[in-house]
């Protein structure tokens, strides 16, 4: 992909097509109101005829944590490769001015003391990459973008968002929060960042009305310490050593407790900090901080309990059945073990 440019010029008002199903899908159409329709997604018949009248079209690929349940290795976002196929196809018969695709800031990968994510930093490669889940597919999805990026036409540009917040988010982050500890891991200082629904929306029409292109991460300017987030979300924390949570988390992944592949784990217990720098330069300021969009998360996931990332209600939290209780008993282990230090 290129890096990015800045073409001079502010285009006028747009017809925009938004393809996708969702929270992000449902924001961005929301932004431009009227002058937006949203496509579930483009037709296999005469796509092109799809985008009719519009000048710019939006690609929310990033569909929460309906995508984290994809199993099946890299033919499983076959589907999705050849959809992201036809409708850059359709967008250069159709003669659209600029394609935005929506995609995650979760491509650059977590680790412990991750660096701040830069508009060009490199995303996961090989062994690193993930087949399944999320990850895995919009890393699928970008590989498709990255070569239509390289024509002259239409403009590409890929917005790679902090951890999401708003009003039907719901990924492995915000499950996180429903949790009845939040899990961290021994060593580990894990910053928070968000963002939310309606600034992603807004880096949207920004990058259409500058011509932005290629890579822009999106997130809010503030970062949580890990006390900041405990405080606010009221919640107690488990402590494990890495090996165990991971290890647990692929023995449920297995069996089917754990929605999301094991390795997105690591997108709850280390950083993934962007730094926007592209957008922060074309003058984009986020309305939401991240202290703000927690708030929101809080009150949306409240009342809800996630175990390992699955949803369950309290009449039915039994029927999580012996691996579901697996999870209650390492997190259980390790507050035994906490109190047992402190009486120490």
């Amino acid at each position: 992909m290129p890096d990015r440019q800045v073409r001079s010029g502010r285009s006028p008002a747009v017809e925009v097509v938004v393809v996708g199903a969702g929270p992000v899908a449902t924001a961005v159409a929301a932004r431009w109101g009227k002058r937006a329709r949203i496509l579930p997604e483009v037709p296999a018949q005469d796509p092109a005829s799809a985008f009719a009248g519009a000048r710019v079209v939006v690609l929310a690929a990033h569909s929460g944590l309906m995508m984290s349940t994809t199993r099946g290795g890299k033919d499983a976002h076959a589907p999705a490769v050849a959809h992201t196929q036809r409708l850059l196809s359709a967008a250069r018969e159709a003669k659209i001015e600029h394609v935005v695709v929506i995609s995650s800031a979760t491509v650059h990968g977590a680790s412990a003391g991750r660096p701040v994510i830069h508009d060009t930093d490199p995303l996961l490669r090989g062994a690193d990459a993930p087949d399944e889940g999320l990850v895995g597919h919009l890393l699928a999805v970008e590989s498709v973008v990255a070569r239509a990026a390289r024509r002259r036409a239409p403009l590409v540009t890929v917005l790679r968002p902090a951890a999401l917040v708003g009003t039907g988010v719901d990924t492995f982050v915000t499950r996180h929060f429903e949790a009845p500890r939040l899990l961290v891991l021994r060593g580990v200082e894990r910053e928070w960042q968000f963002v939310h629904l309606a600034d992603v929306a807004a880096a949207v029409e920004l990058v259409v009305e500058h011509r932005l292109t290629g890579p822009l991460t999106v997130g809010a300017p503030d970062v949580l310490t890990p006390a900041q987030v405990q405080a606010a979300a009221g919640m107690r924390t488990v402590e494990l050593a890495a090996a165990t949570a991971f290890g647990t988390a692929e023995r449920l992944h297995r069996v089917g407790v754990l929605p999301a592949p094991a390795g997105e784990l690591a997108y709850v217990v280390y950083p993934w900090t962007v730094a926007a720098d592209g957008l922060t330069a074309a003058g984009f300021a986020p309305r939401w901080s991240s202290a703000a969009c927690l708030d929101v998360l809080l009150e949306v996931v409240q009342g809800r309990l996630a175990v390992a990332g699955r949803r369950v209600g309290t009449r039915d939290a039994a029927a999580l059945g012996a691996a579901g209780a697996a999870v209650a008993l390492v997190g259980t282990a390790a507050i035994w073990r906490q109190a047992r230090g402190r009486r120490r």
